[in-house]
């Protein structure tokens, strides 16, 4: 649905909001109040708010002034805003999704908070986690299970479970997720919206998690343009995290009308291991190419001969979950997600030189897909293997189900460190969202926008009907 045909704020994007105060005629107060309303009507069903913000109606007042003198603060200024609770908002906990942690409110804000800030958005809460970010099923032991708005029996996937939904639900046009092994674009993919995981460092982080060698903090909206406009916040350099890149202030909608002609672009059948991925999953995939060949791009199958990124990863967060759990006082322990556990004693007492060969194998993932990237501009690939679990489900096998039911088609990415994007691709036969991933090469998350911004015009995608 066009921005035009939308009356309803909490359903506009940040663009059109934007536009509107511009012209006068809408308040950031009027939208905000338009988002608090349909939370009140809503989140009860969803629950995607581990806090609401007390001081958002304030915020937006500031805003509505600074418009009316014509002095607005920065790019996003009045737009209604979440914040996933893994990072820290000054003057609330962090609580991330765990009974382990301190309800104590934080001094500081985090890095990409602080963009955020500076560019005037309101923000709204903070949206719920699984523990720790650990898993995709989007429940955790602190605040219980977050529903997709598609069809509230299944869940919006996670660890980024609040973002997706609220993004799905109406909840304002802009939400901050993070990203270890696909916590972004899992989620943003099972709740039909638009997840940016940006280039490793683009987003500062701190404090830095346990995985902190793979995670990144991005959008999560409902128009890959919206994605584009968050970026430009989010992505400014911070002191305080070490893998920070330079800084290099642009608005990322800049030339992402630019389209893919002449680009190449490699479907992406196997990610170092066999994938499992549905029949609706493989007609997207299909879709997406046919989509991108008729914009101008060239496409092509071609196996990059990656390493088993499976077995890396599955390592990798395993051993970041075992230190995690041997982090804490015995007696927190019992408090913790069981699964987490269960991780935690599989990984438990591995040695140094197997450490050094899972960094060894995420290094030659790197190298792999970085020639592979001389010849292609892009990957498409899928993003998830198929529909979401029950929200009520229990979580079992976790070890097993990382590489079969969550993440099989988005950690690479992670262990590569360059930036991928989801983006909806229409309804499949259970009235469930599909989608696609296209991935591109370090430092172009340009690329990646310009081509999913593709096929979002050419396949418009509905919003979710809740009742």
């Amino acid at each position: 649905m066009s921005d035009d045909a939308v009356t309803d704020p909490a359903l506009m994007s940040a663009e059109a909001l934007l536009a509107h105060y511009a012209r006068g005629q809408l308040s950031p107060v009027e939208a905000l109040q338009a988002v608090i309303e349909r939370v009140a009507r809503h989140n009860p069903a969803v629950n995607a708010f581990a806090v609401m913000n007390p001081g958002a109606l304030q915020a937006a007042g500031e805003s509505a002034g600074r418009w009316r003198a014509g002095r607005p603060l920065g790019l996003l200024d009045g737009v209604p805003c979440t914040v996933k609770d893994i990072m820290d908002l000054a003057g609330f906990p962090t609580r991330r999704g765990s009974r382990t942690t301190s309800p104590d409110p934080v001094p500081d804000d985090a890095p990409a908070v602080l963009g955020l800030k500076a560019a005037g958005a309101v923000i709204l809460g903070k949206t719920t986690t699984t523990e720790f970010g650990w898993k995709t099923p989007g429940d955790c032991p602190l605040h219980g299970i977050t529903r997709n708005p598609f069809d509230l029996s299944c869940t919006p996937g996670g660890s980024s479970s609040g973002a997706a939904a609220a993004a799905a639900a109406g909840f304002g046009p802009l939400h901050v997720g993070t990203d270890a092994g696909g916590s972004i674009r899992i989620p943003a993919a099972w709740c039909g919206a638009v997840g940016l995981k940006p280039t490793f460092g683009r987003v500062p982080q701190w404090p830095i998690g346990a995985f902190g060698a793979v995670a990144v903090a991005g959008p999560i909206t409902r128009t890959v343009r919206d994605a584009a406009l968050m970026l430009s916040a989010l992505a400014r350099f911070d002191a305080r995290d070490p893998y920070s890149l330079p800084d290099d202030p642009r608005d990322w909608r800049d030339g992402i009308e630019g389209g893919v002609a002449g680009l190449r672009i490699s479907v992406l059948r196997r990610p170092g291991f066999e994938a499992p991925v549905d029949a609706e999953g493989i007609a997207a995939v299909e879709h997406a190419a046919a989509v991108l060949a008729d914009a101008g791009a060239a496409i092509e199958d071609e196996d990059p001969g990656l390493p088993d990124a499976a077995a890396a990863f599955g390592r990798v967060w395993g051993v970041a979950l075992a230190a995690l759990v041997e982090g804490l006082p015995p007696a927190k322990r019992s408090l913790l997600d069981a699964g987490m556990e269960e991780v935690a004693a599989e990984q438990a007492g591995l040695s140094a030189p197997a450490m050094l060969q899972i960094e060894a194998l995420r290094l030659e993932a790197a190298h792999r897909m970085a020639l592979f990237h001389r010849r292609f501009d892009l990957v498409l690939c899928p993003t998830v293997p198929g529909l979401p679990m029950l929200a009520d489900a229990p979580t079992m096998e976790p070890s097993q189900a990382l590489m079969t039911h969550w993440a099989p088609w988005t950690a690479l990415f992670n262990l590569t460190r360059q930036p991928a994007i989801t983006v909806p691709l229409g309804l499949g036969a259970a009235g469930l969202p599909r989608s696609v991933q296209l991935a591109a090469p370090l430092y172009r998350d340009d690329l990646a926008l310009r081509a999913a911004r593709v096929l979002e015009r050419a396949v418009p995608f509905p919003a979710a009907r809740l009742g």
